[in-house]
């Protein structure tokens, strides 16, 4: 599989993390919120190109397994319980659509250059109040105003912009504040992270492959070093 979007709308697909987290919801039955693991695991998935309908399908399969089971003493309480059928989904449509291409050029309807653009401003006035290590400042602080040129780029722009190309600028933004984040953290705090991600993804391992819990322990990681510090993901995938 490729990191790009295979299957589906490009319009849905850039609406992953959150129609993923309305049909688990739905499917669940209450308004259970998302753990930091649940995000880290959508974030494998989207990384990995497996599509939104491949985990949308395997949300629907796995509750749909459960609530034929004759005992149901045990909830579906994380989307890691999903995994397996979400993996088994996106193998049945990568061998049902070989052959098949589309275009990766195409232009998000109702996703415009001027709600990029007011995405971009909001995420650099908030990197702006990133607090904590120098080093992790100053790179905040050039984000930001990588953030502010591109939101001005992106206002004037009169021709339809190409959202892959927007999204590789973003990734840079994101790399660059994550090996911030990574340098100066102590090996004590790592080790924290790494013990909780681990004691998090421990009732699951039987679940998913190895390759996959190495991903999720990585995004798990990555992800609370953003939440702890405050700085907000740029990737349109938060749009």
């Amino acid at each position: 599989m490729t990191g790009q979007p295979a299957f589906g709308t490009v319009e849905n697909y850039f609406n992953y993390f959150t129609e993923v987290e309305e049909r688990f919801q739905r499917r669940r039955g209450t308004g259970l919120l998302l753990s930091t693991l649940d995000w880290a695991l959508i974030e494998t998935w989207k990384d990995a190109g497996i599509p939104l309908e491949a985990v949308l399908r395997g949300i629907d399969t796995t509750f749909d397994h459960h609530e034929r089971r004759p005992s149901k003493t045990k909830k579906v309480n994380g989307l890691a319980w999903c995994a397996q059928e979400v993996l088994a989904a996106a193998e049945d449509m990568k061998e049902a659509a070989v052959g098949t291409q589309r275009d990766q050029s195409a232009v998000v309807p109702g996703l415009g250059g001027k709600e990029i653009s007011r995405f971009c401003l909001a995420n650099a006035e908030k990197l702006l109040l990133v607090q904590g290590h120098l080093q992790v400042k100053l790179v905040a602080e050039e984000c930001a105003v990588t953030l502010t040129e591109l939101a001005a780029t992106l206002s004037n722009a009169s021709q339809p912009m190409r959202l892959e190309d927007m999204e590789r600028r973003l990734a840079v933004l994101e790399e660059k504040l994550l090996a911030a984040l990574t340098m100066t953290a102590t090996e004590d705090e790592l080790f924290d992270l790494r013990t909780e991600a681990d004691r998090e993804i421990a009732p699951y391992r039987s679940k998913m492959p190895g390759v996959q819990i190495a991903q999720l322990q990585k995004q798990f990681i990555h992800k609370r070093l953003f939440e702890k510090t405050k700085i907000p993901r740029l990737s349109l995938f938060y749009l």
